[in-house]
């Protein structure tokens, strides 16, 4: 299968050939995309070398599939051009999330809505594919009424001048500033640009593509804060149900459900955290507790890879699926 990666040298696009070379997929021929001023780079893929092209040379080179980590605008203009040519694009950026015509996709929760006329499928963002891993099967058994959700989010989701930056900080260097204020050892409550009613866009991203994914009859609301780590997003959620619950079942069933691993015993202080979530696929559930302040109602703590199941790994997984489906061969 012949397969664009658009945005191949940045951060997620190198996480993206890397989850696609140890998942197997089967790709015979890579299409490495990136910017002009890439033209002349290589990428190594499966013992090949790979010329790394423009997003006009690989239009011209008719890919199967594309899997988009570029940008919003990259996203807006190309996707189409590609699907022109018969291209499937999988794409990661904001740009086609709320379209009502494209569907955002997780595969373990709505994987099956995909058919072959879908195009241009939009990856839901990092912080809501975590969130609404672990939501999706209690919604299911209890109904889902709100969600107040904090994320406490790696500085990998802003990409690679962050982490230039907070590495120059720790070393005492000056450099460019990916935030406006410094982020080693402080917490900024900014998480993309604010909006006007007061959220910034990244916390409405989580309230919308939740009704969008799981229910449009659920209430949400996010606080989303960027922290000096990583290795991953951390969430701490506050689910209230229409049905009551028992703790015992709500573990058994996020132990049961595909793509989750419960750690959560605080008698060996077992718990999620961000550094031992790096490098893998799963999402990661502990601190589940009822809330003592309200019925109905469950905190606990989701912790990811954002660069992987919230970026990487769940495109690669939708490529996976239209695979099985026969749409993609």
């Amino acid at each position: 299968m012949k397969v664009a990666v658009v945005g191949a040298t940045g951060m997620v696009g190198q996480v993206m050939l890397q989850v696609l070379k140890e998942r197997k997929f089967p790709v015979t021929e890579l299409i490495p995309v990136a910017s002009e001023k890439s033209l002349g780079k290589t990428v190594d893929f499966n013992n090949q070398t790979y010329p790394v092209v423009t997003l006009e040379m690989a239009v011209a080179m008719k890919p199967d599939v594309a899997i988009f980590s570029a940008g919003g605008e990259t996203s807006l203009l190309w996707a189409p051009k590609f699907a022109a040519v018969g291209t499937t694009v999988i794409d990661n950026s904001s740009a086609w999330r709320m379209d009502p015509d494209k569907k955002l996709i997780v595969p373990e929760i709505n994987g099956d809505l995909l058919t072959a006329t879908d195009k241009i499928i939009a990856n839901p963002n990092c912080s809501t594919i975590q969130l609404l891993l672990a939501l999706a099967p209690l919604h299911k058994q209890y109904t889902i009424k709100r969600v107040v959700v904090s994320t406490y989010q790696s500085i990998t989701g802003t990409g690679v001048k962050a982490v230039q930056q907070l590495e120059n900080e720790r070393t005492n260097q000056t450099g460019e500033m990916a935030y406006p204020y410094p982020i080693d050892k402080n917490c900024l409550p900014h998480c993309d640009s604010f909006e006007d009613n007061g959220y910034t866009k990244e916390e409405m991203k989580l309230t919308k593509e939740t009704k969008k994914i799981l229910d449009p009859a659920i209430n949400v609301t996010a606080t989303a804060v960027r922290v000096p780590v990583v290795g991953g997003h951390s969430e701490a959620v506050n689910v209230e149900f229409s049905n009551d619950f028992d703790l015992a079942a709500v573990r058994k069933l996020l132990h049961e459900s595909d793509g989750i691993t419960v750690k959560d015993d605080p008698t060996t202080n077992t718990y999620p955290m961000p550094r031992f979530a790096e490098g893998k696929d799963d999402v990661f559930v502990g601190r589940i507790r009822r809330d003592e302040s309200q019925a109905n109602t469950l905190n606990m703590w989701i912790v990811a890879d954002n660069l992987r199941k919230g970026a990487a790994t769940n495109a690669v997984q939708i490529a996976e699926l239209l695979v099985r489906k026969g749409i993609l061969a």
